[in-house]
């Protein structure tokens, strides 16, 4: 038999050159799907970063925020947020500065929170470690412009004065669903002929699923505000935090004898004639306590469901308590709780614990828990004879007793 010929060899060497281009195809694929990924990978890694992180000039090692985020002391620690939650944070972040200037109030003081040092986090509460308050200290950040819109408030606080309502404010502010205006914008009482274009100015930018708040203790006494809130929208929710009339009406007295040493005695204030007894209802600091008469107003313009009342004493000894039940009332989810406080016994107030990366926790002010004057027993027992009329009428118009007259 003939040796096979040139033409019966093909077969046999087209085999082994087939599988090798089919092996190099699949490698050749592979690494395309490679390059692919990692090419995406590193696109979503830019897109949440969404800008770079920026250093104030003349700054030095600063903490970056609690977490993850594009916030770091330098390059070397930048990390990455999921999209949403980056957008979100920023956008607090660079409200931060905006809102923790101190903000100047109607009176002219500046507002009533200060940094600790950290050697005062003792007391109930612990110590303020593992804290996860949501406010980031200032530092590096990633600037997002534009991110967010102004709203009108769906809630305010509108009282009252000497009660707490500053207090409130801030512990709300830990939330990260609050956005709330720094300073008193006072503008259903003196700056309504603006517009509410202008008051929507005023307001923090928020995203989707945010509420916009503002306070200003003296819309709740001033007659105007009720209608004109309610024409603003009359889905507002209303935040009153009250406290004890008598115990308000001193402190509102020690405020101003602090700024005005030569005005007259609190008990000559009190009275129209001290021989009598009668009450001077004129003087605003007795006026202002009067819950009952203000909230008459307001109930010709909103229904009693659309209004929380805040107990001032209560927001004192049981913060955690009060702001569970503010959360509830906003429907907000009940993220400030216990943890978030300690109880500072040299003010007498609690304060909030240290934010995540701060070695400072923030608490009342110097102008909070001045030491008020001594004040005669038989004027305080007299004003809360006058007292308690009104008082059993509020019990009764709120459903609650706030224990005033025990």
């Amino acid at each position: 038999m003939a040796p096979p010929g040139p033409a019966s060899a093909h077969p046999a060497s087209a085999e082994p050159l087939s599988r090798s281009i089919f092996r190099k195809f699949l490698l050749m694929l592979c690494s395309l799907l490679t390059s692919l990924y990692v090419f995406y990978c590193l696109a979503e890694r830019c897109q949440s970063l969404a800008g770079p992180a920026v250093r104030p000039s003349g700054g030095g090692d600063e903490a970056g925020a609690p977490g993850r985020g594009a916030l770091a002391g330098g390059p070397r620690e930048l990390a990455v947020w999921p999209a949403a939650a980056h957008r979100k944070r920023l956008l607090q972040l660079r409200q931060w500065r905006r809102h923790r200037l101190p903000a100047l109030r109607d009176d002219g003081e500046e507002a009533a929170w200060e940094e600790e040092p950290p050697g005062l986090t003792g007391g109930p509460g612990g110590s303020g470690a593992g804290s996860s308050v949501a406010e980031a200290p200032p530092g590096t950040l990633a600037l997002l412009l534009d991110e967010g819109s102004k709203q009108l408030p769906q809630a305010i606080i509108i009282g009252v004065k000497k009660g707490g309502t500053r207090a409130l404010l801030e512990f709300l502010r830990v939330h990260p669903d609050v956005r709330a205006v720094g300073a008193e914008p006072h503008f259903f009482d003196r700056s309504y002929d603006k517009g509410l274009a202008w008051y929507r100015e005023l307001m923090p930018r928020t995203l989707e699923g945010q509420i916009t708040m503002e306070k200003t203790p003296s819309y709740f006494v001033t007659r105007e505000a009720p209608a004109r809130i309610s024409a603003m929208s009359k889905d507002t929710k209303l935040i009153v935090v009250v406290r004890d009339p008598v115990t308000r009406a001193i402190s509102d007295y020690t405020q101003t004898l602090s700024k005005r040493p030569d005005i007259p005695t609190f008990e000559s204030l009190t009275f129209k004639n001290r021989t009598t007894g009668l009450i001077d209802t004129s003087w605003s600091a007795i006026q202002i306590g009067i819950y009952a008469k203000h909230l008459e107003h307001w109930l010709r313009h909103f229904p009693i469901g659309q209004m929380l009342f805040v107990s001032g004493e209560r927001l004192i000894s049981d913060p955690a308590g009060e702001l569970g039940r503010v959360q509830d009332f906003l429907g907000l989810k009940r993220i400030i709780t216990d943890k978030h406080f300690y109880f500072n016994k040299t003010k007498g107030f609690p304060c909030l614990k240290k934010a995540e990366g701060s070695s400072k926790p923030h608490c009342l002010g110097k102008t909070k828990g001045r030491t008020h004057p001594e004040i005669d027993r038989e004027v305080v027992r007299r004003l809360r004879e006058f007292y308690r009329p009104f008082n059993l009428k509020f019990y009764q118009m709120t459903g609650q007793d706030f224990g005033w007259d025990g």
